[in-house]
């Protein structure tokens, strides 16, 4: 099988609207939480989150293309231009035809659902923009990403809620790796902070009020974020032959299906998509130096988490840095394992572990090393990456340093 690198990188959240000012806030600890802006907050009793500030959409597209992109799908746009400029490829000829787009997404346009149910049931409407389907539709950032680089090859979404973009990354790469595609745009992207999307998020009874504290003994309940990243992955002799920078290489995916409950994490599920990874990179436990977790920050999924990582890892798992980046870009849902994937870069290419900030105090049942309130350098040349998403499903990619 052949091997799969990442060639470019792209993003935009609450850390900053490119991957530089996100690696520099990574590194300071810093939190991109806070009061969140928009209609109806009043109605709200979650009021904090991760929103991308001082973004202007008119800067980076003309006003007829504003109509057919909802928020999503501009933040996928913004990151898979960086990534491809980055990657310095061009997909004329006959790579746009063997290069294609895997992208997560849990919610679609919610911002265009959102203001078109307000339209119809508030306002009392009998019309709504003939771009409303268009522009809310899941698939939308993944084939507008598709037309505007010319990429005619595997073009698809997934929805696999938190685990989203995990899917979409493996997925991706295990196509560059069996040959169906010589070039993969992957990610994912969500913008979820709408005044219906936190509603429902609400009535779980998972949100924090406070802010978010993965793995911390005060931890309570998870914070929402929005953004997106994306990646361009390609074969490795590839790249070598045309003499891209190689930001690390993708070694292995495991995915896995607990098959117990719609909302309720599973320890063995978690282990066994961690196992997988592994597995499938030809990596040893020991190898492994540190894991971006999922860690939410609610007393459930770090609880099981932990004792997945103890389970998969044995004896190993004390010398691993584990960190959740949550705390400070908050849960991008269908975009968050994109965006973590670039804590993984920084530890693999830069040595330094982004920080659990917002840790408090020690909780027995999260017994690991979760490099709490400071970055720390180190050196990392394999990596986790996990997510756990609502209806037991689990996504976890195995990375190796260049």
């Amino acid at each position: 099988m052949r091997r799969v690198v990442i060639t470019g990188a792209g993003t935009i959240s609450a850390l900053g609207h490119d991957v530089p000012s996100t690696y520099q806030a990574m590194r300071e600890g810093r939190c991109g939480i806070g009061p969140l802006e928009l209609r109806d907050l009043d109605r709200l009793s979650v009021r904090i989150g991760a929103q991308v500030r001082g973004y202007d959409e008119a800067a980076h597209f003309p006003r007829n293309q504003l109509a057919l992109y909802d928020r999503f799908t501009q933040f996928a746009m913004v990151a898979a231009r960086q990534a491809v400029a980055q990657s310095g490829l061009g997909f004329d000829g006959d790579l746009g035809l063997r290069a294609g787009v895997v992208l997560g997404n849990s919610g679609g346009g919610l911002s265009t659902v959102d203001d078109s149910y307000r339209a119809v049931y508030e306002d009392g409407k009998n019309r709504v923009h003939p771009f409303v389907v268009p522009r809310l539709m899941a698939n939308a950032a993944t084939s507008h990403i598709g037309m505007e680089h010319g990429l005619m090859g595997p073009t698809l979404t997934v929805s696999t809620a938190c685990a989203s973009s995990n899917h979409a990354m493996g997925l991706a790469f295990q196509m560059v790796r069996s040959g169906a595609a010589e070039v993969m745009l992957t990610g994912g992207s969500e913008a979820m902070l709408t005044f219906g999307g936190l509603k429902a998020w609400e009535g779980l009874r998972v949100m924090s009020t406070e802010g978010c504290r993965p793995f911390s003994a005060t931890r309570s309940g998870m914070v929402q974020g929005e953004g997106a990243a994306v990646f361009v992955l390609e074969e490795r002799d590839r790249a070598m032959a045309r003499r891209a920078e190689i930001l690390a290489e993708v070694a292995g995916f495991g995915m896995t299906a607990d098959a117990q409950d719609i909302v309720a994490p599973s320890v063995e599920g978690a282990e066994r998509a961690m196992r997988a990874a592994l597995a499938d990179a030809a990596m040893a436990p020991e190898e492994v130096g540190y894991i971006n977790a999922h860690g939410t920050g609610t007393a459930a999924n770090d609880r099981t988490e932990c004792a997945a990582i103890h389970a998969a890892f044995g004896a190993a798992a004390g010398q691993l840095l584990v960190s959740s980046t949550k705390a400070m870009h908050g849960h991008i849902i269908g975009g968050t394992g994109a965006v973590e994937l670039l804590a993984c870069l920084l530890a693999l290419r830069e040595g330094v572990v982004p920080p659990t900030i917002g840790w408090e105090a020690p909780d027995p049942d999260c017994p690991l090393d979760v490099v709490p309130n400071h970055a720390r350098e180190a050196r990392v040349t394999a990596c986790l990456s996990n997510a756990f998403a609502f209806g037991g499903l689990n996504a976890v990619l195995a990375l190796r340093a260049a």
